[in-house]
Parts: structure tokens; C-alpha cells; sequence
């Protein structure tokens, strides 16, 4: 797994890496484009401006939103990846932390009307993801929603025959979501699968018309 200075050293050729994979179709970017365009078209469709980036990268995602109004606030832990996100999008609130300490101390009182969180929810086991993800409903806005984009499963036995096809390919070090098993412990969520190896959970604040 990297850390940060790792995500610093890979942030200039980031994007045309992950680019590679997802044209290839292969693990683990396969369907990344369309993870972000879906959750972007999704964005678009609802209500309100307030978006939170949890580990926006390079600002792929967010920049498309900035550059039509949307109130853009981020959280990265690499210096390098906020420098390029900072050059697209000089208004948006970019704050350098780690999320796998929750969310920085800035934003505890804040509300989003979206929380999108792309190929970065890995870095979590699955008892954190839960706990995290809890923790990010609390900070939605009527009728908001968490999207989460990465490698993603509907079920365990579909990771399992990712797991085998990709062989040494495959990151032991990274958790990720199997739908089924999130949905066990938070209410709300819906799966959408985008590729072999990824998907979008999204998630809709219930208590919310």
C-alpha cells in the first residue's frame, strides 16, 4: 500500500496509469471512466451545490463539478496530488489529511448535499469502511447521497473469482467493498456494477424525504 509520499512520487503520471488500465480493461481500473461519469451524471441530476471529495486524487471528478458551479471541498493526504488538483480548481477547499483517521477536525460541523469517494475506500478494512461510512451520513444534507467508486463486488464470490483470475496481479493489501455485506449494516445502499472489477455504492440518507 502507498503512502503518501508514494502518492506524491506517482501523482504526475497518476492518470495516464490508471487511463492505461481502463482501456486495457483490466484490474484494477477497468470501467474507472465510466465510475466517474456515472457518478457525475448522478450528481448532476439532484439537488443542491455542496460536494465533499474524500481522496480526490488529481481532481478528475471534481474539477468536471467546478467548473459548473458546484462548491467543491476535498480531503488528500498526498501534497502532490493537491498541488495539480489546486492548479484546476484555485477556489475549492483542499485540505491535506488522512481519512483513515476520519474526517479532519475543519469539517465536523459541516454538510454536503454529495460525498463521493473514488478508488480510495480500499485503504480501509471492511470494519472501517462501516464505521467510516456512518460517519459520512452524518454530514449529508437533506436528500444527499455517498457515492463510492472503486474495485468493487456485489458479492463475496465474485471477489473470489477476481481474486483468482488476476493471480499475483492481485493487491492483498487493499479491502474492498462487497455490497452485500455493507448493506448488512447500513441501511440505504444500492449497487450499481460498472465492470469485472468495479462498481459504485451509493448510499442515500434515509431519514431524509
Amino acid at each position: 500500500m502507498l503512502d503518501n509520499k508514494g502518492f506524491d512520487l506517482w501523482a504526475d503520471g497518476y492518470d495516464r496509469s490508471v487511463g492505461l488500465s481502463d482501456e486495457e480493461n483490466t484490474y484494477p481500473f477497468a470501467g474507472y471512466k465510466n465510475v466517474l461519469s456515472t457518478i457525475y451524471d448522478s450528481i448532476r441530476a439532484g439537488q443542491g451545490k455542496r460536494i465533499l471529495d474524500i481522496g480526490f486524487g488529481t481532481g478528475v471528478l471534481t474539477c468536471k463539478l467546478y467548473e459548473n458551479g458546484y462548491d467543491i471541498t476535498g480531503i488528500d493526504f498526498s501534497e502532490k496530488m493537491i498541488q495539480i488538483a489546486r492548479e484546476k480548481m484555485p477556489a475549492a477547499r483542499l485540505i491535506q489529511h488522512d481519512f483513515t483517521y476520519g474526517l479532519p477536525a475543519q469539517l465536523q460541523d459541516q454538510k454536503f448535499d454529495a460525498i463521493v469517494c473514488t478508488y480510495a475506500i480500499h485503504h480501509l478494512d471492511d470494519a472501517a469502511k462501516v464505521v467510516f461510512l456512518k460517519e459520512l451520513m452524518t454530514h449529508l444534507n437533506p436528500g444527499g447521497k455517498i457515492f463510492i467508486g472503486d474495485v468493487a463486488f456485489a458479492a463475496r464470490g465474485e471477489l473470489e473469482t477476481c481474486r483468482a483470475r488476476c493471480g499475483e496481479e492481485w493487491d492483498e493489501e487493499e479491502f474492498y467493498i462487497v455490497a452485500e455485506e455493507i448493506a448488512k449494516e447500513i441501511i440505504g445502499v444500492h449497487f450499481n456494477r460498472i465492470s469485472h472489477c468495479a462498481g459504485i455504492l451509493m448510499i442515500r440518507n434515509m431519514t431524509c424525504p
